[in-house]
Formats: C-alpha cells, structure tokens, sequence
C-alpha cells in the first residue's frame, strides 16, 4: 500500500502525540500547517526524515536495554 509523506508524517505523529498525551487527528493537523507555516514545504519531507529515524534509533535502544536486563535477569536466575 502506497502513502503520501503527509499522510506518514501525520500517522507517526499520531503515534508520537498518543504516546505524549493523546492528542486528537485535528489538533494534529493544527500543529502540521503551524509546522509547514514555518519550515515551508519542501523542508517537510526531511523534518519526516529525521523524525523517523530520531523514533526508530529511540525503539532500537529500548530494545537493546530490554534485551540486556533479560540477558542479566536470566545470567542471576539459578539453574534448577
């Protein structure tokens, strides 16, 4: 299935927004024409860019840590 950057833009700050304190598709909206009110548009798409990869760099280090403290959580476990 094929999105539009805007249309990505918008779910991963839906996502992001949810996560912070839930806020609605128009407030989401709201703040997207604020954002292309100041950046202009040809900007969009790399401000999607880097927020992209500032959450999949964020999601990779929580897995490393959740992948380490159960690597040391089943090191302390005693065999049985």
């Amino acid at each position: 299935m094929y999105y539009s950057t805007l249309t990505l833009l918008i779910m991963e700050l839906n996502n992001v927004l949810a996560f912070i304190g839930g806020l609605g598709t128009s407030e989401v909206l709201v703040i997207l024409v604020v954002i292309l009110l100041l950046f202009g548009a040809k900007r969009i798409p790399e401000l999607a860019k880097g927020l992209g990869k500032g959450i999949r760099e964020f999601k990779d280090a929580t897995k490393e840590i959740k992948s380490d403290i159960e690597k040391a959580a089943n090191d302390e476990t005693p065999n049985r």
